[in-house]
């Protein structure tokens, strides 16, 4: 005679039988729902979802159909899954990803971090989110980040709200990049913020909210937008309290945008045009020290250096480098120019690697002859 046994797991609450199914491997866990009607659904809302080397190894041409459905279904699509553990070894799965079946992994991944837990986890403290394929991440409307120290954006991974939310709820975020970011409108309200970094084509669509912590900042932007003037004056506008900016502009700014003035600002790492970089030191009158790279455009430059000399030169500014120097007449002029207002440097530093022994000596030899206002400072050839 038969001895009936009694399903006392089936009984169990859902959550449970979800959390015994995490330690299955997802194949075995799919096949729990033909038990009963109770488990039909329930590996739908596992929290493990592992694709091993036994689960790829198991692939066929018959087959690899349907997985790819599933794992869309799964991942791609809303649903009740809420992820604690997900692992893919995409060079695995590269063999079936050809023409004929195309995998979107990259998908399946930004499906995978929008059902997990990692835009509520309070541990995290370094978050970097890189889009592949023109992926975008949504984020979801509980996030909160209440520990998150450090944040890069790559690539436009998010996008409109779903970024803005995602900063507003970083309360303690200090440091923040964006590289390669596009056209949207960024909000930052991050109070703690101490270091921010932007490397982008475009500055449009700039908006600080609130950085009156930031102390360093790292700006690398190439004008092409209509727009520039005004974007180029918020964003500059957003980091005016730091004490540390280093700027490269790949682009002519015309002299109307309006530069706020930087109090704060004692080390400047500039890489441009002269004209700009004269009417940036006309903001900046507490600079002590300045690192330069020169994009020479001589039309302007005789210009700019007969313009009324910046305070930060007169009263300030100790230390200046300079990292292209070129053995030409534009470029002594501009070392002049420093030698002539600087009434108070100390340190004058000209990287000149290109240069033999013999063409370094004697430039050396002709910065020497320059009259300068500041009778003590150190000429430094490297």
């Amino acid at each position: 005679m038969a001895m009936c046994v009694e399903d006392r797991i089936s009984n169990f609450p859902d959550h449970i039988r979800c959390h015994i199914l995490s330690f299955l491997p997802i194949k075995e866990a799919v096949r729990t729902s033909i038990i009963s009607t109770k488990w039909r659904y329930l590996f739908a809302s596992i929290s493990t979802v592992v694709f091993d080397t036994y689960l790829l190894c198991g692939l066929t041409h018959r087959n690899v159909d349907s997985f790819k459905n599933f794992v869309d279904r799964l991942l791609k699509f809303p649903g009740q899954l809420s992820l604690d553990c997900f692992r893919l070894r995409a060079d695995e799965i590269a063999s079936w990803n050809d023409g004929d079946h195309d995998f979107d992994v990259s998908g399946w991944i930004c499906g995978a971090v929008c059902r997990a837990l990692l835009f509520t986890c309070h541990s995290l403290l370094t978050l970097t989110l890189t889009a592949k394929d023109s992926k975008i991440i949504e984020v979801p409307s509980e996030v909160c980040l209440r520990n998150l120290k450090t944040l890069c954006i790559t690539y436009s991974v998010l996008v409109g709200d779903s970024l803005n939310s995602l900063i507003s709820n970083c309360h303690v975020l200090e440091d923040l990049a964006f590289d390669e970011y596009s056209n949207y409108v960024v909000v930052i309200n991050a109070p703690n913020l101490v270091y921010f970094r932007y490397d982008s084509v475009r500055v449009e669509g700039y908006s600080p909210s609130n950085m009156k912590s930031l102390e360093k900042a790292e700006i690398c932007i190439w004008f092409d937008s209509s727009n520039y003037e005004t974007s180029a004056t918020h964003l500059f506008q957003g980091i005016c309290n730091v004490r540390s900016l280093w700027l490269n502009i790949h682009e002519v700014i015309p002299l109307t945008i309006r530069i706020p003035i930087f109090h704060n600002l004692i080390e400047f790492e500039f890489y441009g045009r002269e004209n700009l970089l004269v009417e940036f030191l006309h903001c900046t009158p507490n600079l002590k020290t300045l690192t330069v790279k020169f994009q020479v455009v001589a039309e302007t430059q005789r210009k700019v250096l007969h313009m009324e000399v910046p305070s930060c030169l007169s009263l300030h500014l100790k230390e200046i480098k300079i990292l292209n120097f070129k053995r030409d007449r534009r470029m002594f002029e501009m070392i002049s120019y420093f030698w002539d207002n600087a009434m108070v440097l100390e340190k004058l530093m000209i990287r000149i690697k290109s240069l033999s022994e013999t063409q370094q000596s004697i430039v050396f030899n002709q910065l020497l002859q320059l009259p300068k206002s500041s009778k003590k400072c150190q000429v430094v050839i490297f």
